[in-house]
């Protein structure tokens, strides 16, 4: 059987780097979607509190009507 050649440190160093610049390049990737992408909860989601809170009666307040 044949021994595996072994790897010179010169090779083992730029593929180590190559692995640190794409895990970089991915974070960098992350964040930027993560920044895009709107927080749950977002204005779209806002409640008002007069939607939030229910009236004296127990029930929500009644919506305007719709024209």
């Amino acid at each position: 059987m044949r021994s595996k050649r072994q790897m010179t440190m010169a090779k083992m160093m730029r593929e180590q780097a190559v692995r640190d610049r794409r895990a970089r390049k991915q974070e960098k990737k992350e964040a930027r979607r993560q920044a895009a992408t709107p927080a749950e909860g977002g204005p779209d989601a806002a409640v008002t509190p007069e939607e939030a809170t229910p009236s004296a009666d127990g029930q929500a307040p009644a919506s305007p009507p719709s024209v």
